[in-house]
């Protein structure tokens, strides 16, 4: 069943007029009119509905009911990830929100490539959260993470909720991840850009309380690191185990 994203409060029997973007994505799909399809808020709730309207520029839906089913993981993991090139980070985008993160905040580090500020930042986080807002209709979660506003890595560790396990990844003073027991199941993993972590960055983050993790011996590219790191912790903590 197709599912799209609509963040507003729905009830049964409801019948509701459909925005132009889900008009455009139905009528991609070449979706027929009394088809159900799934409506979620973003928050957590979905809805089925029946499609009773579909024209070229018009559509509406009725809500038949709700749908209970629970796709989030019991972790909650923030990805603070160091802002990568090109396809990179959108890539990384889109399988992290796969893998059941929570939110994903940005970062400018001292080796990233990409600078982004004011209208161009803008642009670039409103493109994030559609990629976000996508990768949930496809996986079928109902909540949607948020792409925090992109911030400095000195400021992000200053946001860091106190009750939460701190990992970073690099191989200096690293443990295995298995070798980790996280005091909560509120996790903040903090990935580097192409270039890696400076050395000073390194030991901001040991002293804000982080802990080094490692995959293996191999070296990995960011996007790789994140996507691995993240499916390890389903693994070992989350959903997948």
């Amino acid at each position: 069943m197709s599912r799209f994203y609509l963040p507003e409060n729905l009830s049964v029997r409801q019948t509701v007029n459909l925005p132009d973007n889900i008009i455009r994505h139905l009528n991609v799909l070449r979706i027929r009119t009394g088809t159900e399809i799934i409506l979620f808020d973003g928050k957590g709730k979905a809805h089925a509905a029946r499609l009773t309207v579909l024209e070229k520029r018009r559509a509406e839906a009725e809500i038949l009911r709700e749908e209970t089913a629970d796709t989030e993981s019991p972790l909650h993991i923030t990805l603070i990830q160091s802002i990568s090139s090109g396809e990179r980070m959108d890539f990384t985008l889109q399988k992290s929100v796969e893998l059941g993160i929570t939110a994903i905040q940005p970062v400018i580090s001292e080796r990233c490539i990409v600078r982004l500020n004011g209208e161009r930042a803008d642009k670039r986080l409103a493109r994030w959260q559609e990629i976000v807002i996508s990768a949930c209709e496809q996986s079928g979660r109902n909540t949607v993470p948020p792409v925090l506003p992109i911030t400095t890595y000195r400021e992000s560790l200053r946001q860091i909720p106190s009750e939460s396990t701190r990992l970073i990844m690099s191989i200096n003073r690293a443990c295995k991840l298995a070798a980790i027991r996280p005091q909560s199941n509120s996790i903040v993993f903090m990935v580097g850009p192409e270039g890696g972590w400076t050395e000073q960055e390194e030991q901001y983050a040991f002293d804000a309380g982080f802990q080094a993790v490692t995959l293996g011996k191999r070296i990995l590219r960011t996007e790789t690191a994140a996507l691995a790191a993240l499916a390890a912790m389903q693994t070992l903590w989350g959903d997948f185990s």
